[in-house]
């Protein structure tokens, strides 16, 4: 389930990562970097988890596909914090240095 969603965070970040791709200002790659990077721990936990169980590691009951759901949005989550963050200190459009200094956006 993990794996699913940052999958399907990371598809989508890179389509419309891709539709603006000229314009980085809004560090979408860096967005999309980050959920590709988790979809390939999570991709590498499912192998390992394969040869270590045996097909039983796909045969969760439904409390253990609960948790990974919350997990797997959680890890979405703090992706997107980050990125928050990283925008915050880039300040691409000046909105953070406008609010400080008082001055209009222009």
């Amino acid at each position: 389930m993990t794996l699913l969603i940052t999958v399907f965070a990371a598809v989508t970040v890179t389509i419309i990562w891709y539709k603006n791709a000229p314009d980085t200002s809004m560090q979408l790659g860096t967005l999309s970097l980050m959920f590709w990077g988790a979809s390939i721990m999570w991709f590498v936990d499912a192998v390992v988890g394969y040869m270590e169980e045996g097909a039983s590691f796909f045969m969760q009951d439904a409390a253990e596909m609960l948790n990974d759901l919350y997990l797997g949005l959680s890890v979405v989550a703090l992706g997107l914090i980050i990125w928050l963050v990283i925008l915050m200190i880039k300040d691409p459009h000046r909105v953070i240095r406008s609010l400080i200094t008082g001055t209009n956006r222009q």
